[in-house]
């Protein structure tokens, strides 16, 4: 057993760099590397593609990254955890088994884990009493989405990566869990930890450096307010976290990357997405941000000592995705002189033709970019003639039909809009998936594993 694990950033959201994560993998002396891809409508999205091909509703990017490494990181002993296998980490697994093989590659053990996606047992679940309310808002009234519902996931523990890690993977690809949970499962398989009070303080510290380094180039100068001060961010390193069986910490980069880690870039992602900063609470636990203490420890290291935690909740997150109508879309752009004045006629022009259109709308919403598109109605006049102004135009619509109307609409104004009119390619209607977050008793949710040997 290790008295210091290396663990490394690989990905911090479907469609991050892949060059900094396998820089990291070869020069990194890692024991493992963490791979995160999910966001909160992702898996409507792959559900959806899952439901027309069952061979499919993984992210490709996180099978492709995970196949051009899985060579070297045999060779150095790192072991590779991605939550990429969204709604099929089954059918992520066999294609990573088929080119393990074809590859060469004898003898690599890849696991699957399964048991969050519930999206067949929410009948099961409302006939257990379990009532599904909205928790952000209170609304109980999932009956009225139910048959729309494309998705469901729970955001679950570190139980299944750790089974599997038990079970010699050297690659592990799961569905929803939690963020931070392939550092958390990998710490607590190698130090032996479990989900019991005893270790509620070192699963807050697993929970405490997962959060930093589980959007990779986020804690090295990524996202930052001083980012004009952060160097070569085109080759950002991605962080490594150095965690002692103490449940101490340091998170550095590798020499000669670009961007930073000082304590700075740290805290700026300590507090990133969160809430009430005694209470983070997540799957495995629930980490407290008020007792950590954080000191520099060189250049490009953060040392944090004393975190802590408590033990996990009763519940788990689930997130449902459901149809919502459809959204029509526009962009257009305008010109000097006048630009402003052109799109402000151009948006009264789009009234004027969603009418005599019919337009049957749920919500209009128009942006003038280059003046108010970020910050709304708190953005001031414009002091002068702006050199070109763009104008967005969003409708939310029940059916694609009516959605249609809006393209339509925005193509119109080709001759019917401003001298200097400008578009790029119409775009075409798309479905709106919402979000529905509730709550479901974790012992309602079982996780499986599954592993093959090449």
């Amino acid at each position: 057993m290790k008295d210091i694990v290396r663990l490394g950033a690989g990905s911090g959201f479907w469609g991050d760099a892949a060059d900094p994560a396998i820089e990291l993998l070869e020069a990194g002396e890692l024991d493992y590397m963490g791979f995160d891809y999910l966001a909160e409508l992702t898996m409507a999205l792959l559900e959806r593609q899952r439901q027309k091909d069952h061979t499919l509703g993984y992210v490709p990017d996180a099978v492709d990254l995970l196949t051009a490494m899985m060579r070297s990181a045999r060779d150095r002993g790192t072991r590779l955890i991605s939550n990429g296998g969204g709604v099929n980490p089954q059918a992520a697994a066999a294609k990573l088994l088929e080119r393990a093989r074809a590859d060469g590659m004898g003898g690599l053990k890849i696991a699957s884990v399964s048991g969050d996606s519930v999206v067949s047992r929410l009948a099961e679940f409302r006939a257990a009493g379990v009532p599904l309310a909205h928790f952000e808002t209170g609304d109980d009234g999932f009956a009225t989405i139910k048959d729309r519902v494309v998705s469901a996931s729970v955001y679950v523990d570190a139980s299944g990566i750790v089974d599997a890690l038990d079970a010699q993977a050297d690659i592990v690809i799961t569905g929803r869990v939690s963020d931070n949970a392939p550092y958390v499962g990998a710490l607590m398989h190698e130090f032996g930890w479990r989900h019991d009070d005893a270790h509620a303080d070192r699963i807050g510290a697993a929970i405490t450096v997962g959060h930093l380094v589980e959007c990779a180039a986020g804690c090295t100068g990524g996202m930052s307010s001083r980012f004009a001060e952060m160097p070569a961010m085109g080759r950002a390193g991605f962080p490594i976290v150095e965690f002692a069986r103490d449940a101490t910490a340091t998170v550095t980069k590798l020499p000669g990357t670009g961007g930073r880690v000082d304590a700075f870039t740290v805290k700026e992602h300590l507090l990133y997405e969160i809430g009430d900063p005694s209470n983070y609470m997540m799957p495995d636990g629930t980490a407290d941000f008020t007792t950590l203490h954080l000191e520099e420890a060189g250049t490009d290291r953060v040392r944090l000592s004393n975190m802590s935690g408590k033990p996990r909740s009763q519940t788990w997150k689930l997130m449902i995705g459901y149809m919502d109508g459809w959204i029509g879309e526009g962009l257009l752009f305008f010109p000097w002189p006048d630009a402003l004045g052109r799109a402000r006629k151009a948006k009264a022009s789009l009234l004027e033709r969603f009418e005599r259109l019919g337009l049957m709308a749920d919500d209009i919403h128009f942006d003038f970019i280059g003046v108010d598109m970020l910050h709304g109605p708190a953005a001031p006049e414009p002091a002068s003639d702006l050199n070109e102004v763009g104008l967005r135009v969003a409708v939310k619509t029940k059916t694609r039909d009516e959605a249609e109307k809006v393209r339509r609409a925005c193509s119109n104004l080709w001759i019917m809009g401003p001298g200097g009119t400008s578009f790029g390619a119409p775009l075409k209607p798309r479905p709106v998936i919402a979000a529905w977050p509730t709550l479901v008793p974790r012992e309602l949710i079982a996780q499986t594993i599954d592993l093959m040997v090449a």
